[in-house]
């Protein structure tokens, strides 16, 4: 249907299926009841419609191009698609839920009458029915994708960009308290908020705000955090390590306040009588959409897993690592996660609170092998797979199962190894000595745990964890070697791997030249001494030479030589006199 208003030679349709598989997704699906009317606002990915086979969709776009895309891969499905602005829907019409995970922006058409974001967040509250609900998406002004960018927001110059908002524009609200403001004056009621990680363009994690604005020491928040930015600007370049920031952020407070964008469900009033099932706290896409995600849902005081679309549990025929997406199930373990108290430990320089983390680590890994070995999640589980309550360890995500047994000592190194590279490559102070490399620091951090490794042990949790990394990402074997050979040239000077953060570059060209430095150190000694020891050796060759040309030292050669040959000859004639005796005796034996 094209009421007029359409851009014919433009495409906003997302390059990445996140939209369809990933949270958005998941979550766009949950809030659509069963024979539902729903408007889709927007450009979103063809496989999102393959989530709504359920209720009666509308697609309202912009652009010709995406049109014609949707329309083909929805030939079979109960979908409508209107190209053109806003004012193309027919007057009449009303929906039970209006989804515009892709923003308002991109909603009207350049080629009409602008309404602006207030006027289509107004026109698409209209069109929602009493208790109707509305899930819409705002990109941050002031989000951690901007403060991390290598080049300023202010500064674009990308074809969608007629315009380049900002924090200046009143156009948009800028932050959380405004965009509930501008849902009330709609005549909405705001309902779930929650932070999009890591970038607005592909969102892979979504946290609801209130508990990241409550749970700042939560190990699952943390590790949640984390993963998804360093996965998610593993092919960037930027200006610090958004992981990092990220993590910094949540225990802050802050977390909500920087996420990249939000996602709000919001209801037209009257509400019905029965209210919808809660939405989840996390939701998280960890691989490809046809992986499904993961949901945490509250239950009673506590946070439970909840997997969506599990895939069958395979595990491989070569012992390589695998994912069993089973396994997450029941309680989320409480508690902190390892990795950011023994970072905290070493930033104050408390060995006592490292001593006590590391060997209760040890300790726990012990209470779980089995003569020895160890199997399944506890295997695999690094620092940064750990939470600790109290005195209590538990491996936070079991996702990822050991197919063959490792011995305890290789499973401890290889946490440790991890630990090690963060420490060193990520440029943090720490309480031991700026000479050790990856693997003589791992030995010392066994040793505060109370294990003794060596570095053959080492050499095996090294190649564990290439195994691991090769699992995660599918690499074939070829792939596999060049990513060992990558971990064995890690040094403390090398830049940490993954995302290409200039102030982690920063820091490691400082190590390299504090390194080079030290070298040239200790090239300037050795040269000194090279000198001092030439100039030893001239002076006395100076006194030979001067010797051997005195009347003395001639005298004596007058002397010795002599001396020389009669000693010759008659060490000659002792041996002739001891063959000829020899010779007798042997005749008269006989």
């Amino acid at each position: 249907m094209l009421p007029g208003g359409e851009m014919l030679a433009w495409s906003d349709l997302p390059t990445e299926e996140l939209t369809a598989g990933g949270p958005l997704g998941i979550l766009g699906a949950r809030v659509v009841p069963a024979g539902a009317r729903v408007l889709l606002a927007g450009p979103h990915a063809p496989g999102f419609l393959d989530r709504l086979v359920h209720a009666e969709v509308t697609c309202l776009l912009r652009s010709h191009l995406d049109g014609v895309a949707l329309a083909e891969h929805a030939a079979k499905l109960p979908v409508r698609v209107i190209v053109g602005g806003p004012a193309g829907l027919p007057a009449d019409e009303t929906y039970d839920v209006v989804i515009a995970t892709s923003g308002l922006d991109s909603v009207e058409s350049i080629e009409g009458t602008r309404l602006g974001w207030d006027g289509v967040l107004a026109m698409l509250a209209d069109r929602l029915r009493p208790g109707g609900t509305l899930l819409l998406r705002m990109d941050n002004p002031v989000g951690l994708h901007r403060i991390v960018d290598v080049s300023p927001w202010y500064a674009a110059r990308d074809d969608n960009r007629w315009t380049v908002e900002g924090v200046l524009d009143a156009g948009h609200p800028a932050n959380l308290d405004q965009l509930r403001g501008r849902l009330v004056d709609a005549g909405l009621i705001p309902g779930a908020f929650f932070a999009a990680y890591p970038h607005p363009e592909s969102v892979t994690t979504l946290v609801a705000t209130e508990a990241l604005d409550q749970g700042t020491s939560a190990g699952l928040l943390d590790a949640v955090l984390h993963n998804a930015c360093s996965d998610g600007y593993a092919d960037r370049s930027v200006l610090q390590d958004p992981a990092r920031l990220a993590v910094d952020a949540l225990h802050a407070g802050l977390a909500s306040g920087l996420a990249p964008a939000w996602v709000v469900s919001a209801r037209r009033s009257p509400l019905p009588a029965v209210e919808p099932a809660d939405l989840p706290v996390v939701l998280v896409q960890t691989g490809p959409p046809d992986l499904g995600g993961i949901e945490v849902v509250t239950a009673g005081q506590e946070w439970h897993w909840q997997v969506t679309q599990p895939p069958l549990r395979t595990r491989p025929e070569t012992g390589s690592p695998y994912r069993d997406p089973g396994a997450l199930t029941g309680p989320v373990p409480a508690g902190r996660l390892l990795r950011t108290l023994l970072l905290d430990a070493c930033l104050r320089q408390d060995l006592d609170q490292l001593r006590t983390l590391l060997s209760g680590y040890a300790h726990w890994l012990d209470s779980a092998a089995v003569a020895g070995q160890l199997s399944g999640a506890p295997a695999l589980a690094g620092v940064d797979n750990v939470v600790v309550d109290g005195e209590r360890f538990a491996v936070l995500d079991p996702r990822w199962q050991a197919a063959v047994p490792l011995p305890v000592n290789v499973a401890l190194a290889r946490g440790l190894w991890r630990f090690a590279a963060t420490l060193l490559t990520g440029g943090y102070a720490h309480p031991w000595s700026s000479t050790l490399d990856l693997a003589g620091l791992t030995v010392v951090l066994g040793g505060v745990a109370g294990r003794d490794l060596d570095r053959a042990t080492v050499r095996v949790a090294v190649e564990t964890e290439a195994a691991l990394v090769a699992a995660r990402t599918d690499l074939d074997p070829a792939g596999q070697e060049e990513l060992r050979d990558q971990l064995d040239a890690l040094e403390p000077n090398s830049p940490p791997p993954g995302t290409r953060s200039y102030q982690q570059l920063h820091e490691a060209w400082l190590r390299q030249r504090e390194e080079l430095n030290r070298i040239q150190a200790v090239l300037r000694w050795t040269e000194d001494l090279i000198t001092s020891r030439e100039r030893a050796l001239r002076r006395a060759d100076t006194v030979i030479k001067g010797l051997s040309g005195s009347v003395s030292f001639r005298l004596g050669r007058l002397v010795i030589i002599p001396a020389r040959w009669a000693r010759r000859a008659i060490r000659a004639l002792k041996r002739r006199l001891r063959k000829a005796l020899n010779q007798r005796a042997r005749g008269g034996q006989r």
